[in-house]
């Protein structure tokens, strides 16, 4: 996923069980989302994210953050 500075994602738990969003990083973090939940997170800073599930670290993915 690709997204400008000042964007924002929301993200949300469509499942039945809880899952997370974790910057590897620790740069940002959704907390826990029981099914339903929607966290909103705005990325200020330019950069490459990759992020997993805490409950499950096979869920993952990148976020690049980027004015180009």
């Amino acid at each position: 996923l690709k997204i400008r500075p000042g964007s924002a994602i929301q993200w949300i738990n469509r499942d039945i069980v809880p899952h997370t969003a974790t910057d590897k990083e620790g740069t940002w973090d959704t907390g826990s989302m029981k099914k339903g939940q929607m966290v909103r997170i705005t990325y200020l800073t330019e950069g490459t994210f990759d992020y997993i599930c805490a409950f499950h670290p096979n869920m993952r993915g990148t976020v690049t953050v980027s004015a180009e």
